[in-house]
C-alpha cells in the first residue's frame, strides 16, 4: 500500500471542513443541552438549531419553516415518498420515478409496489437523462407522486428538474427530488425550482455524517414518518442532533459562499482527468458530457471489471469507487449500466472518480499516471478468475 493516499471518492462522502468542525465543537461538551428542554442549556441549544435552520433556508432560497432536519438523505427520501403517497392516497396509487434513482428512492418505490402501489420507472437516454415529454406521457389520472433525482450519484448527470416539475405542476401532482449529490456543488434554489420536496445530506458537502434535510413547500402539509416527542413542529420526532445540524449549516453556508470559485477549480481538475483518461484505448466516459456534476467523472474500460480496478488503484494509494457491476448471484450488469445501454464488451462496473476543492493538480496527474498499470492488474485479475477451477474449493 502506498504511504500517501489520494482521495477521489467524494461522491461517497467528504471530509468535514474546518468551518463545520469548529462550529460543531462547542455543542459536544459545552452547550450540550437538549433543545426540547426549557432551562438555559436547552434554550442555548434550541437557539443554535434555529439559527442553523435560518442559515440553511437562506442557502436554499427557502422559508425557515420549510426546513426539517433528519438523520440523512435516506430518511429524507423515505419520508418524502412514503408520506406523500399517504397524503394523496385518495387521488390514486400511481408513482413515477426513473430507472437510475439511488436505492433510497428506488427500493422505497419497489416496496410500495409490494404494498399495492403501481410505479412507472422512466427509461433514460445514453447520457442518463429523462425528458419532460417522457414524463408527460407517463402521467395518469391516478398519479399521486413524481420523484426524480437532481443529479446522479454514479455518472453525475444532472436532470432538467425545472422542466420536469412544470409537467407535474400542470397536473397538480406532488414532485420530489433527491438533491443529495447536487446541493453544495451546483446552485439549488427551491423558490426558482418551484418543487414540493427536496432531500439533502450533510456529508456530501463537507458537513458531518448522520444529519440531513427535507425541504417541504409550505403548500404541502406532509404527514410525519417518525412518531414520538413531536420535535420539528410535530413533523419529525427525535432528539435534535445539535452538533450535526450546526455543522451542516456551517458547511452549506461555506459551500454556497465559494461555489463559483470551487466549481471552476474542480471542473478544471475533472476535465483534465476526462481528457487524459479517454486517451486510453477502450475507455468510455459515462454520463452527460455537459450537464454533469462539476467533480464527478465516471468511466468504463473495455474488458475490465470495476472492483478489481478499484482494488488495484487502492494498492497504489488512490481511493476511488465503482458502482455495483453485478449482483453476486445473477452476474447481470448494474441497473445503471443497463439503463444507459452499456453492455457487451463494456459489461462492467464504472470507475467513479469524484473530486472536491481539496484535490490538487498533482493528485490528478498521479491518478492519470497510475491508472494504466492499475488497468493491467485488473485485466490480469480477470484472467486468473476465469481460470479458477471451483472444484478445488
Amino acid at each position: 500500500m502506498a504511504e500517501y493516499r489520494i482521495y477521489a471518492d467524494n461522491a461517497a462522502t467528504t471530509a468535514v471542513s474546518d468551518v463545520a468542525y469548529n462550529a460543531m465543537l462547542p455543542y459536544f461538551k459545552e452547550s450540550y443541552g437538549n433543545p426540547s428542554a426549557t432551562h438555559s442549556y436547552g434554550t442555548d441549544a434550541k437557539r443554535a438549531v434555529e439559527e442553523a435552520r435560518k442559515t440553511i433556508a437562506d442557502a436554499l432560497g427557502a422559508r425557515v419553516n420549510e426546513i426539517f432536519f433528519t438523520s440523512g438523505g435516506t430518511e429524507s427520501d423515505n419520508w418524502a415518498i412514503k408520506s406523500a403517497v399517504d397524503l394523496r392516497g385518495k387521488k390514486g396509487k400511481h408513482i413515477i420515478t426513473t430507472e437510475i434513482e439511488h436505492n433510497a428512492v428506488y427500493k422505497t418505490v419497489k416496496q410500495l409496489e409490494k404494498d399495492g402501489y403501481d410505479a412507472t420507472f422512466l427509461s433514460v437516454d445514453k447520457h442518463g437523462q429523462v425528458t419532460a415529454e417522457q414524463l408527460e406521457a407517463a402521467i395518469r389520472p391516478d398519479t399521486t407522486l413524481i420523484t426524480i433525482m437532481m443529479a446522479n450519484n454514479e455518472i453525475g448527470t444532472i436532470q432538467p428538474i425545472t422542466a420536469l416539475y412544470m409537467v407535474a405542476k400542470k397536473h397538480g401532482i406532488l414532485f420530489h427530488t433527491d438533491a443529495i449529490q447536487a446541493v453544495g456543488h451546483i446552485p439549488v434554489d427551491v423558490c426558482e425550482l418551484g418543487i414540493d420536496m427536496l432531500s439533502v445530506s450533510s456529508h456530501k458537502f463537507h458537513g458531518p455524517k448522520g444529519v440531513g434535510i427535507l425541504y417541504v413547500n409550505l403548500k404541502t402539509v406532509l404527514p410525519p414518518l417518525l412518531i414520538g416527542g413531536g420535535q420539528e413542529k410535530g413533523r419529525r420526532s427525535g432528539t435534535s442532533n445539535v452538533p450535526g445540524i450546526v455543522g451542516m449549516a456551517a458547511a452549506l453556508k461555506d459551500a454556497a459562499a465559494h461555489m463559483d470559485e470551487n466549481e471552476r477549480i474542480i471542473m478544471r481538475l475533472r476535465d483534465r482527468l476526462i481528457t487524459e483518461i479517454l486517451k486510453i484505448p477502450g475507455a468510455l466516459l459515462t454520463g452527460h458530457p455537459v450537464h454533469r456534476l462539476p467533480g464527478l467523472a465516471s468511466f468504463v474500460f473495455e474488458g475490465i471489471e470495476g472492483e478489481p480496478l478499484v482494488a488495484a488503484l487502492n494498492e497504489a494509494g488512490i481511493c476511488a469507487s465503482s458502482g455495483s457491476a453485478c449482483s453476486a448471484e445473477s452476474g447481470e450488469p448494474s441497473r445503471m449500466m443497463k439503463a444507459i445501454g452499456i453492455a457487451g464488451s463494456h459489461k462492467t462496473a464504472p470507475l467513479r472518480l469524484s473530486l472536491c476543492r481539496y484535490n490538487t493538480v498533482q493528485e490528478i496527474d498521479s491518478i492519470i499516471s497510475v491508472l494504466p498499470e492499475a488497468l493491467k492488474k485488473a485485466a490480469a485479475y480477470k484472467v486468473v478468475a476465469q481460470n479458477i477451477d471451483l472444484d478445488d474449493y
